[in-house]
């Protein structure tokens, strides 16, 4: 008995009713000639509210639920959750799904009302977007079930706890991953980047056909076959490209729910693929006040899982980031020429001139992109248009901080240093652009 009190619950549809009645009995003080009608009217609804008791729970049938999540959700990204429900009732249901989505998105008003049909299925699709790595944990997938008189309804539980982790945007490895096997990168927003030098590995002597470069007509191919023969060329394979990570305080700034930790995470992530699959090897560090997270250059088969578990487990810290140990980590750890792709942010030209001597010495043996970003806020300062004073006084701020962005770019290019002066929401297509441009210009 009380099993089936702990599963009983009032719909609004009672309450109501039972209110109604009340007023009946409170008005007929006034009309006596409503005291038996509103009896009656209390009767029937007990006796109707004992019927659907009846129904739900001795008569032979049930409810089976379950939640369907991924086996890890990308960060960043809109995930689906499922939730199937079958009706093994000999009546159509009504039911009120409550499913207890994970603290951390602080989500309190999920209720989803569905008819299902009897012995039938039901299908419900929602989406969920987490801004953290780590755990997330789901509590009960609840399903309140009533008859067609939908005075009161039986619970039901089901995927009590289930944990899902939260991975670096891994939906947004897949949807780049066939980048790294066609030339025509500019469909899916790459810049397409013309060849300027032979810094390249020969392949093969093949046919002329339009559009090859002249410059590589092989003569003596040409005079044998009677007909135009060129050399083929293809990108030098076995690169080293490392992936370093800030993790000190300044990427703790928040954009669109991410910090730019997270975005420098899910971009080194899908970038790391692009390079794999172009038969480089890929390597990262991270480092604030110490340098962790060390995994050497490397084209394994293993090597994207020992990546992807690595930038599962950063966390950014409030330090003021020590450029000095990495330069000194560089020098001793990395020997061969490699292109250091550097995730960091200068907000002032000043910012950038402290660490200027340790990135000019990594830039004297490694080819150094350094990886910053734009102020978007200020972005939508500037575009705005000034109605009084302070707003004018705010857009000029904003134009300052933006000139002295483009100011570090101009600083670094004096010493050699590449630099992507990106949005975050752009980062990893602007990072596979800047590393397919060093391909193709054989600068590494």
């Amino acid at each position: 008995m009380w099993k089936l009190f702990k599963q009983l619950y009032l719909n609004n549809l009672f309450f109501y009713l039972g209110i109604g009645i009340l007023a009946c009995f409170i008005v007929s003080y006034f009309f006596p000639m409503l005291y038996n009608a509103t009896w009656y009217l209390l009767y029937v609804l007990l006796l109707f509210t004992g019927i659907e008791i009846v129904l739900l729970f001795a008569v032979k049938g049930s409810v089976e639920g379950h939640r369907i999540t991924p086996e890890k959700l990308s960060n960043g990204d809109e995930n689906e959750i499922h939730i199937h429900i079958k009706n093994k009732y000999t009546f159509p249901i009504y039911t009120r799904i409550i499913d207890e989505i994970p603290l951390q998105f602080q989500l309190r008003n999920f209720n989803v009302y569905r008819k299902i049909k009897t012995q039938d299925k039901d299908q419900y699709k929602y989406f969920i977007r987490p801004t953290e790595r780590g755990e997330y944990f789901f509590g009960n997938l609840n399903v309140y079930v009533s008859s067609p008189l939908r005075l009161v309804a039986k619970r039901y539980t089901f995927n009590n706890n289930q944990m899902v982790p939260t991975y670096p945007s891994y939906i947004q490895l897949r949807k780049y991953d066939l980048m790294a096997f066609t030339n025509n990168l500019f469909q899916f927003g790459l810049k397409k980047i013309r060849k300027i030098g032979n810094t390249l590995e020969f392949e093969q002597i093949k046919e002329y056909i339009q559009g090859d470069d002249i410059r590589t007509i092989n003569w003596k191919a040409t005079a044998k076959k009677n007909q135009l023969m060129v050399n083929q060329f293809q990108d030098e394979k076995s690169q080293n490209v490392y992936m370093v990570i800030d993790k000190g305080r300044v990427m703790k700034m928040p954009f669109n729910g991410l910090s730019l930790l997270d975005y420098a995470i899910n971009a080194t992530l899908v970038l790391s693929n692009v390079i794999l699959k172009k038969h480089d090897k890929a390597g990262m560090l991270t480092f604030s006040k110490k340098v962790e997270n060390r995994i050497a250059a490397e084209k394994r088969t293993s090597q994207m899982q020992l990546i992807l578990e690595n930038l599962y487990n950063i966390k950014t810290d409030y330090f003021e980031s020590d450029f000095g140990r990495l330069y000194v980590d560089i020098k001793k750890n990395i020997n061969h020429r490699s292109l250091i792709v550097l995730y960091t942010n200068f907000e002032t030209l000043d910012g950038l001139h402290r660490q200027l001597p340790y990135l000019k010495g990594i830039a004297k043996n490694h080819l150094l992109v350094i990886v910053f970003f734009k102020n978007s806020e200020l972005k939508e300062l500037q575009d705005k248009k000034a109605k009084n004073v302070q707003e004018i006084y705010d857009k000029v701020i904003a134009e300052k901080f933006d000139f002295e962005k483009r100011l570090i770019v101009t600083e670094l290019r004096k010493y050699g240093i590449y630099s992507v002066l990106t949005q975050p929401e752009h980062l990893t297509l602007d990072v596979i652009n800047k590393y397919l441009e060093i391909k193709a210009r054989g600068i590494l």
